[in-house]
């Protein structure tokens, strides 16, 4: 691994500062409780600042409403809260709305049409170590977490729950180095998010048919379509130069679960 040291550190660091409301059609008495604002890093889920969040409106809540499961909006969009923090950000938050971001909590009517249940960390831990192994499958075929040890992947979570950069690293450093002789990942983990907030994967290789190292550039034309092109991506909330390599990307680039998360920018053709 080409280790820009730094670059992860940066990346690391970000955060987001959200101002955290109540659902007025929720709220007991007639005077609304003042807002809760927090400073969430980039690289979480909404369920690991959950019980902060719950703690601080409970006491504002109807008793019958308290045990409901939690969710939150964004200026009437649900929060897919198995999305990292910082896609949902980029994803959902203009950049001319100013800061910080603006998140409603919900203790009752669930939109389960939309959204799945990840209410637990468990069930967020569950679905981001199935993440980094779908990952590893497509960088190193599954030669790497299969030969990590059940410490490791704890390591690997703690260290993300509890803002360890260090501890995080010290494992998965070994999932950002190629496997043997090669040069670089056999395919780029990545996932390319439209505007609604679905998204999609292609097998992305890293390297031309010549042997050549493939650019962000390269990538963004073969997403091109006769109607739309691809003009760009914004990743941890800044817009990336075309010019970057995809293997650089992927290295220094990932969020923790090792997919590139890619809010795509089309311009109609």
């Amino acid at each position: 691994m080409a280790n820009d040291r730094e670059v992860l550190r940066i990346v690391w660091e970000g955060q987001v500062p959200v101002c955290f409301q109540a659902d007025p059609d929720e709220v007991v008495g007639l005077q609304q409780p003042e807002d809760f604002y927090l400073m969430v890093s980039r690289l979480s889920y909404l369920p690991l600042v959950t019980d902060k969040v719950k703690k601080y409106f409970t006491k504002y809540i109807s008793n019958e409403l308290q045990d409901g499961e939690i969710w939150f909006d964004s200026n009437g969009t649900p929060l897919k809260s198995h999305y990292p923090i910082g896609v949902l950000y980029d994803l959902l938050h203009p950049e001319d709305d100013g800061l910080p971001w603006s998140i409603t909590i919900h203790f009752s009517k669930f939109p389960e049409d939309i959204l799945f249940k990840f209410s637990s960390k468990e069930l967020v831990e569950s679905h981001f170590m199935s993440c980094l192994k779908e990952a590893d499958v497509l960088k190193h075929r599954g030669q790497v977490v299969s030969a990590m040890q059940k410490k490791d992947h704890n390591q690997l979570w703690l260290g993300l729950v509890n803002d360890k950069f260090d501890q995080f690293w010290a494992v998965n450093r070994r999932l950002m180095e190629p496997v043997g002789e090669q040069e670089c990942f056999k395919h780029i983990p990545v996932r390319f998010y439209n505007e609604d907030g679905t998204y999609m994967q292609k097998l992305i290789s890293p390297i031309n048919e010549a042997g050549q190292k493939r650019t962000l550039d390269d990538l963004l034309n073969d997403l091109s379509t006769p109607s739309r092109q691809a003009v760009g991506v914004r990743s941890h909330g800044v817009k990336i130069h075309g010019d970057t390599p995809l293997q650089w990307m992927s290295e220094h680039l990932s969020y923790p679960d090792n997919f590139l998360h890619f809010c795509m920018i089309y311009e109609n053709i």
